[in-house]
């Protein structure tokens, strides 16, 4: 008897399913979410298990490794379809929701996704805590921005090697805006350093990984921009074309048809928010820094036609494809290559 297995993985515990071949449910019940008693649950099932179904998240991909190394058919689920399929239930419980991946899993009405490598994991964890330490800095400097506009003192534009000495020039002789100063510039000077540290570790992580050297080789690709997109590719071979990067990191026109009404809307995003932020960065900076190439010249006619913002959302999807073509062909970029259309 074939058995489709469908698992709600929450912090605390999972929610699992199964179903049989015609779609009868024979099991429901909670584990604790480790890999442990979730395989010993499944390899005691009477049955052969078909195919187990896990919404994609962050403990989802380490089960999924965990069930993958016994043998297990582990699948990882994509998440904005399995949510758009399990709207339609009036009722949202952890066992109504691990029935409908059950029974996803069981119409193949699912799109797979690739669980990243534990190498592209650690990458992704320390460029995360890049921009945690990053964020929280900014959010620092304007929160001390803010409180002394209150009393009419404007810090202006200031690089942020002179921040803290013209937030000491405005609070001068006051006190309480003294003691209410200190600390934060304090907690902003440990940021500081925290994020210089943690810059250098990441230009060294890009300088000692050659697949990273060739894509920094294109203009407005650096260390952040060259980590992230190998992190979230991971495999390259996964795609079967170039110019399907673009649509998997969601930079390609939304599309909405009904009749007699065809609408393309903004871009989908889908995918890797943090790529595709990445990647819009590296388009800007090809645009309006550095030397002139085939890719700027492209883009800047682009700009005429469509508009500055609609030309770099452009830039940034053939920078996608060129990055995967130069991963997959080992090649470095070329400035004088002019793009097919």
């Amino acid at each position: 008897m074939k058995l489709f297995v469908g698992l709600d993985v929450s912090l605390a515990k999972t929610a699992v399913c199964v179903l049989t071949e015609h779609g009868k449910i024979i099991e429901e019940v909670e584990v604790i979410s480790e890999p442990e008693p979730l395989i010993s649950l499944l390899e005691g099932l009477e049955g052969t298990v078909e195919a187990v179904g896990l919404e994609a998240g962050p403990l989802s991909q380490w089960l999924h490794r965990a069930m993958k190394e016994i043998g297990l058919p582990a699948v990882l689920m994509e998440t904005r379809q399995v949510k758009g399929a399990l709207k339609a239930m009036p009722i949202k419980t952890d066992r109504r929701d691990a029935e409908g991946i059950a029974r996803l899993l069981h119409l193949g009405w699912f799109r797979p996704v690739h669980c990243k490598s534990v190498s592209a994991q650690e990458v992704r964890a320390v460029l995360a805590a890049r921009k945690a330490i990053q964020g929280n800095m900014i959010a620092l400097e304007m929160s001390l921005r803010g409180l002394l506009r209150n009393f009419g003192l404007k810090v202006g534009a200031i690089s942020r090697g002179r921040f803290e000495a013209r937030i000491w020039e405005l609070v001068e002789a006051n006190t309480m805006l003294e003691a209410a100063a200190a600390p934060m510039l304090r907690v902003r000077a440990a940021l500081r350093q925290e994020l210089a540290g943690l810059e250098k570790l990441v230009r060294q992580m890009a300088s000692e990984d050659p697949v990273c050297l060739r894509l920094m080789t294109m203009p407005g690709v650096g260390a952040v921009v060259a980590l992230t997109f190998r992190s979230a590719v991971d495999d390259p071979s996964r795609f079967r074309s170039s110019k399907n990067v673009g649509p998997w990191v969601g930079l390609t026109p939304s599309r909405s048809q009904s009749g007699e009404r065809d609408v393309s809307g903004g871009i989908t995003k889908a995918g890797d928010v943090n790529l595709r932020r990445a990647l819009c960065q590296a388009a800007t900076v090809m645009l309006y820094r550095g030397r002139g190439n085939a890719l700027r010249t492209w883009a800047s006619h682009v700009a005429k036609r469509r508009g500055r913002k609609r030309a770099m959302v452009a830039l940034a999807r053939r920078i996608a494809v060129v990055l995967h073509r130069m991963w997959i062909d080992g090649s470095t970029f070329r400035i004088e290559v002019a793009p097919t259309n």
